[in-house]
């Protein structure tokens, strides 16, 4: 599929964990590659050590890595991500893009219900 992201067109795709390497040579989830303008997920039914996990919780938590993958993009397409200093600035910082994925849904209902969409 793709997506919008600030006038960007990035590709998204939700693979396997044995269809990727990079999830097990790097423990990931998921990556976002702003080079060629991707972002790839795990599909969390499929990682490794989970098969004995909940269906529900798993495919909340793909969905989860896909909102922190997006995050990611935002950031460095809107200069953010570039411009934070270091490879530890804020911008890059796993806890503040985890912050905004995690509670993005819950900000977008408040603001629903506001009408300030």
């Amino acid at each position: 599929m793709k997506i919008n992201v600030l006038g960007t067109e990035y590709t998204v795709s939700i693979e396997k964990y044995d269809e990727d390497e990079a999830f097990k040579r790097c423990d990931i989830g998921g990556y976002c590659t702003a080079l060629t303008r991707s972002i790839v997920v795990c599909d969390m039914r499929t990682y490794e050590g989970l098969e004995h996990e909940p269906v529900e919780a798993l495919e909340a938590y793909t969905k989860k890595n896909l909102r922190h993958e997006i995050v990611h993009a935002f950031f460095e397409e809107s200069g953010l991500s570039g411009n934070s200093s270091t490879i530890e600035g804020w911008a890059r910082n796993e806890e503040m893009v985890d912050w905004i994925a995690i509670q993005g849904p819950k900000i977008y209902k408040a603001w629903q219900e506001a009408g300030a969409v």
